[in-house]
C-alpha cells in the first residue's frame, strides 16, 4: 500500500492509501477520488517529504492531522443530520428559499444547490441560509 498526501483544485489537503501508483492514476482519471471537504474530483498528489520530523514539529503535525479528521467526521455527522431532518429541494433551493422567506410557501427546513452568484443574491436580499462543504457520495 502507498500513502499519498492529496490536494484538490481548491487547495484542500487530505490523504489516501492506494494499492499502487497505477491504482491512484486510474482512480484519479476516472474521477473516483473526491475531496472530503468540498467533493471535488479534480485531485492530484501533493508534494511530500519523508516523515522524519520529531519533537514539537511532529506533535504539531499530528495535532493538525487529528483536527482535520475530526472536522471531516463532524461534517459527515452534520450531513447525516441534514439529510434525515431537512427536505432536499435540489436545484430549486434558491426559489424555494425565497418563497419561504416571503411567506409564499410553508416554513420548513430545506437544503439543496446554489451557485456562488445565486448565494450572493440570497445574501443581498437578506434571506438567511448557510453553506457547508458537501462531499460527493454518502457520508461514512
Amino acid at each position: 500500500m502507498i500513502h499519498y498526501q492529496l490536494t484538490c483544485h481548491q487547495d484542500h489537503d487530505f490523504e489516501g492509501w492506494f494499492r499502487s501508483s497505477e491504482a491512484f492514476d486510474q482512480q484519479a482519471k476516472r474521477k473516483l477520488i473526491a475531496c472530503p471537504l468540498c467533493g471535488s474530483t479534480d485531485v492530484g498528489k501533493a508534494p511530500m517529504a519523508p516523515r522524519i520530523a520529531r519533537g514539537p514539529a511532529a506533535e504539531r503535525s499530528q495535532k493538525l492531522a487529528n483536527i482535520q479528521k475530526e472536522m471531516v467526521a463532524s461534517l459527515g455527522k452534520l450531513r447525516r443530520h441534514i439529510e434525515e431532518n431537512f427536505e432536499n429541494v435540489g436545484p430549486d433551493f434558491v426559489d424555494t428559499a425565497r418563497k419561504i422567506h416571503y411567506g409564499e410557501a410553508d416554513s420548513r427546513a430545506i437544503y439543496g444547490e446554489a451557485s456562488d452568484d445565486e448565494a450572493a443574491a440570497l445574501e443581498e436580499e437578506g434571506i438567511p441560509f448557510g453553506r457547508i462543504p458537501w462531499a460527493r457520495g454518502k457520508p461514512t
